[in-house]
């Protein structure tokens, strides 16, 4: 295995410093080839093949979980029944002072036990090293300051989805061709979720603290196919990225995890309930990390009454908590293909006023395949009252998006249907979506809409595809709730900040590792210590190392906040404006290019020091990314499609990005704050 090992670090290498589209457009069938991407040239889908004919086979991959806090971890693993297995942890690299720990079996498929075990309390700021028996060592990393953390998040891997000979029934997986099919999709699925971890990861400066999976981790569920066996090559699949041995997952139930038992087995999630449990998977659970409540609901089980006890008793049981995050499956304020229908929307105005009894932050939601953010929304009701089902829905929506013999890749639906319809069907469709479209729902913000200072509301993010393996279109009339939504067919993530104060959302797309969308900041009121902790970071800062004119925004920003800071008398919004604008400043901080000497520069050729991220060589007609830029792909491990990389770097960056759009208009307004002048408060939430 060390050969592999070698031979995909020197791939990784190659990989990141790509500085063209990783993936091609999907085609029509809508998933993305991973043969046929930039990141799998120069050799990299070759090498990945070969290293997947071990793999899938493999039914012993480990995945690691969130434990129920920032100290703790959870494991789970596959072992042969009559073999000898365990976890050995400590700190030492080679185990010197390794210690056994305490692992619980059950029976999973024929011939396998499942093991699971938590390792308690854990310290900030420290490396552990694990080894599962007959595997090699592996190491994870514990945050050093929870009060300031990123997570990543992403939706539907699927893994095993761009099958086209999908098994819908006992009989498919007996077709000859089906096993085959099976695993090249596999293959295919696998190797750009590796590619989206490996981006988001590096996006984090290597540093975020857990990864967030919306649902849909498989393809296969045992609704239609009823061998369980069928899904665990997907499960080989979607466990074996290396990024996975060194950063937690937390994993939500979808569709087509939820009526498989492999869940169970594959996965230690914390604080597991019996509430939401639908009979096959288990229910609702919880952890926290820092100042912040992670509440995972399986709504896949349909008892609401159950979910809101579980979030009352959750909420009440954290009441330090600050933040109060959500995530289930069903994007209830999506906006492709599922978004609309009645099963979806039921479920919306069912939990939205559980919601927002218990002041939730924001819910993560997935199964659409595209991504949406939606405004600030609180009261949302259907504004018609008639029984609407799915099979009526199904049948226009059929009707409306249909592309018909087109070939050419969408990423809208076309609207076929037209609102001066004079069908009955059509109309009763039409009402039925202009019912749900919740314009009573949207809280304004003020002029910056990319910002929402204690907002009386809820946002709701859903993921894309994080693999590609699947695309949904955007329905053709956007929802009045939508604030905005994308879908170019390309597998996306996003990376979440938060601080005791501020909730910040970057989302990507993962090939040039591009924003899809501006930055939205949620805040909450600061007062003087949170403040001048703020101010002392940005102080810190050298001018050196960033642009002029982002460094200049932030400056005055940095002046302003101090000028308020100043003041004994300085109310919480002007605090609170203070800080938002400082933060925004910070986060938007453009990084210099780093100028490293080449023979073409000692020649007198340099580099271009305006560019933003990038160096190019006049020795070559392209251009390079910077390895340093935050967000390149690249920063302080080389990692590659395969999966296989160095371990994180243990450094916390200050988060930069390129969002002027933010920082400008939050500058002008700290400087008014300072003056006395008008501020873009909302209205109190919760402190």
């Amino acid at each position: 295995m060390k050969w592999k090992k070698a031979a995909m670090l020197i791939l990784a290498a190659a990989l990141v410093c790509q500085p063209i589209s990783v993936f091609a457009d999907a085609a029509p069938d809508g998933m993305t080839d991973a043969s046929q991407t930039e990141a799998a040239q120069n050799g990299a889908w070759e090498t990945w093949s070969q290293e997947w004919e071990t793999i899938k086979d493999d039914w012993t991959q480990v995945s690691m979980s969130p434990g129920a806090d920032e100290t703790k971890m959870n494991f789970a693993w596959y072992s042969k029944e009559g073999e000898e297995t365990g976890l050995v942890y400590g700190t030492s690299s080679d185990l010197s002072d390794g210690q056994s720990a305490e692992i619980t079996q059950t029976s999973a498929q024929e011939g396998y036990l499942s093991n699971k075990t938590t390792l308690e309390n854990l310290q900030p700021g420290t490396t552990y090293y694990y080894q599962v028996e007959g595997k090699e060592i592996e190491s994870f990393t514990t945050d050093d300051d929870t009060s300031d953390f990123s997570f990543i998040f992403v939706g539907d891997p699927q893994i095993g989805s761009s099958n086209e000979e999908k098994a819908k029934t006992p009989e498919d997986i007996q077709k000859p061709t089906f096993l085959t099919a099976q695993s090249e999709a596999v293959r295919n699925d696998t190797f750009n979720w590796n590619y989206t971890l490996n981006r988001a990861y590096s996006r984090t400066g290597n540093s975020a603290g857990f990864i967030l999976s919306s649902g849909d981790q498989i393809q296969t569920n045992a609704e239609k196919v009823e061998d369980g066996t069928v899904s665990e090559m997907e499960y080989a699949g979607y466990l074996s990225p290396d990024i996975m041995k060194s950063v937690p997952v937390a994993t939500t139930v979808g569709n087509h995890d939820a009526d498989n038992a492999n869940y169970t087995y594959h996965f230690n999630t914390a604080n597991l309930s019996s509430l939401g449990d639908n009979g096959y998977v288990g229910g609702d659970y919880y952890f926290t990390y820092g100042d912040a409540l992670f509440i995972i609901l399986n709504t896949q089980d349909t008892n609401v009454s159950e979910h809101k006890q579980f979030i009352e008793d959750t909420v009440a049981a954290n009441p330090e908590c600050k933040w109060r995050i959500v995530t289930l499956h069903q994007d209830i304020y999506g906006s492709a293909e599922h978004s609309n229908e009645p099963e979806i929307t039921n479920l919306r105005y069912s939990l939205v006023p559980i919601f927002e009894e218990n002041d939730v932050d924001i819910v993560l939601t997935g199964h659409d395949h595209a991504y949406s953010r939606t405004k600030i929304l609180k009261g949302g009701q259907s504004t018609t009252e008639f029984e609407y089902t799915d099979d009526e829905f199904d049948e226009q929506l059929d009707k409306d998006v249909d592309v018909g013999d087109s070939t050419e890749t969408r990423y809208e639906a076309p609207a076929n249907i037209q609102d001066d319809t004079t069908d009955p069907a059509e109309q009763r469709y039409l009402e039925y979506l202009y019912s749900v479209m919740d314009d009573e729902a949207v809280q304004e913000l003020t002029e910056n809409q990319d910002v929402a200072v204690n907002p009386d509301g809820i946002m709701y993010l859903t993921a894309g595809s994080s693999s590609g393996s699947k695309y949904y279109d955007l329905v053709p009339r956007q929802q009045t709730y939508i604030a905005s939504r994308w879908q170019m067919d390309v597998p996306t993530y996003s990376v979440i900040d938060l601080t005791e104060t501020t909730l910040t959302v970057n989302t990507y797309r993962t090939d040039t590792d591009e924003p899809i969308d501006s930055q939205f900041m949620i805040v909450k009121s600061a007062d003087h210590s949170q403040l001048t902790d703020l101010i002392s970071q940005a102080e810190a800062l050298s001018a050196d190392d960033y642009t002029e004119d982002s460094y200049s925004v932030m400056q005055q920003a940095l002046e302003a906040a101090t000028a308020v800071n100043n003041d004994a008398q300085a109310t919480t919004e002007e605090l609170t404006n203070a800080y938002t604008a400082l933060k925004s400043a910070i986060d938007a901080l453009v990084e210099k290019p780093v100028q490293t000497p080449t023979d073409d520069e000692q020649n007198g050729t340099t580099t271009d020091p305006s560019q933003n991220g990038t160096t190019t060589d006049p020795s070559q007609n392209g251009t390079t990314e910077n390895p340093s830029q935050n967000g390149s792909g690249q920063g302080n491990k080389n990692t590659s499609a395969a999966g296989v990389n160095e371990k994180p770097s243990t450094v916390k960056p200050v988060k930069t990005g390129d969002y002027t759009s933010v920082v400008i208009p939050a500058a002008a307004l700290v400087l008014a704050a300072a003056a006395g002048g008008t501020t873009f408060y909302i209205r109190r939430k919760r402190s």
